[in-house]
């Protein structure tokens, strides 16, 4: 398959580390120009690394994705720097567990803004651009296999139900732009093993034990584990395919 993505501008929310920069390279190896958006003071930097590293021209900005017009003149500024953007990922994203008797509503209200707020506010960013050029485009939401299930035995109801909203977003969104030929689709990992949920498992080494024990295969993904399904989701290849939730956590969901 070609996945080639050369003449395009990906958009990276969450770019600056983790599932979000494993993304942006592999984007990068494609032939994308690549901008990236998150709150890491040194997101400009590490676009300078992409650039150099891959060939590609790129840009860094820091960004809050729950401010809906900052967001817009970030989206603004990459069509001005590099060109329209036809590629979105969406990985900016929180989790905070705790029992549901005891979440604050600032806990509650941080999850759901950041994960569900601040994803629609970036597709809804995309697809104007692109629906004021005419241009074809196509946006992958990163949701969850915790939108899917109740995953054990941490207890993370304000992140689980930000993660199946953001599934039926990327469905709605697909419907309505599908006659622009704006794609969208939603993609659902399990867990993956990035430094947040390095931090996590350092403080509860149990908890790393009893989700691979749930996991057919028997580990955990590494963000390189995402990048087939993004490129293949970003590219022209996957034309036909539009408001799908694809899953990939190993066989989690299937038992």
């Amino acid at each position: 398959m070609q996945t080639s993505l050369t003449g395009k501008t990906a958009v990276i929310t969450g770019g600056g580390r983790g599932i979000g920069l494993t993304v942006a390279r592999a984007l990068a190896a494609d032939g994308a120009d690549i901008a990236l958006f998150d709150l890491l003071d040194n997101v400009e930097e590490t676009a300078k690394q992409i650039a150099d590293q891959y060939g590609v021209r790129t840009l860094g900005r820091r960004l809050d994705v729950t401010d809906q017009v900052a967001t817009a003149t970030a989206f603004d500024e990459v069509t001005e720097s590099l060109s329209v953007p036809q590629v979105l990922l969406t990985a900016a994203g929180i989790e905070i567990n705790g029992d549901s008797a005891d979440v604050t509503a600032a806990q509650w209200r941080a999850v759901i803004d950041v994960n569900l707020t601040g994803t629609f506010f970036s597709a809804q960013a995309f697809g104007r651009g692109l629906l004021a050029a005419g241009l074809p485009g196509s946006a992958i939401l990163i949701s969850s296999m915790s939108g899917l299930i109740v995953n054990v035995p941490q207890w993370a109801a304000s992140y689980n139900s930000s993660k199946a909203a953001v599934a039926h977003l990327a469905k709605s969104l697909a419907v309505e732009w599908a006659s622009a030929d704006i794609r969208v689709n939603a993609m659902a990992p399990g867990y993956v093993l990035t430094d947040l949920t390095r931090q996590i498992i350092e403080k509860e080494p149990a908890l790393q034990e009893e989700w691979i024990a749930l996991i057919p295969q028997r580990r955990m993904a590494t963000p390189d584990d995402l990048t087939g399904l993004v490129s293949f989701l970003a590219s022209e290849v996957s034309s036909y395919i539009t408001g799908q939730q694809i899953v990939i956590d190993g066989g989690y969901t299937a038992i």
